[in-house]
């Protein structure tokens, strides 16, 4: 075996499924066209990482007023490149934030 590969050892975990919860994963599985081993991995993948990102929203700091009048700043900043037409907005469109804050786009 080359010195590049090495072995991944992958532990076994009996996995009691309800029946009626098994028989809609390996439906599903079946229509992806992955094993019931990938399917059941992809899905504790997914839920996981779904898990973190709630964590991680959690943990971060909170938008302060001064933080989103900072961006809504440079958002408002003029630039020099036209807007691209899939960009326009329709013709008297304002934001909500502009309509209670009065400010308009120059």
């Amino acid at each position: 075996m080359p010195a590049s590969q090495k072995k991944v050892s992958i532990a076994k975990f009996p996995l009691r499924l309800m029946p009626s919860v098994r028989k809609v994963a390996e439906d599903f599985s079946r229509k992806e066209g992955v094993s019931l081993n990938q399917f059941i991995n992809v899905a504790v993948a997914e839920k996981l990482a779904h898990l973190e990102h709630e964590e991680w929203v959690a943990r971060r700091p909170k938008a302060t007023s001064k933080a989103i009048a900072k961006a809504l700043e440079v958002l408002d900043r003029p630039t020099p490149r036209p807007v691209e037409e899939q960009d326009r907005l329709p013709e008297g469109y304002v934001s909500v934030r502009r309509k209670y804050t009065g400010k308009r786009r120059s």
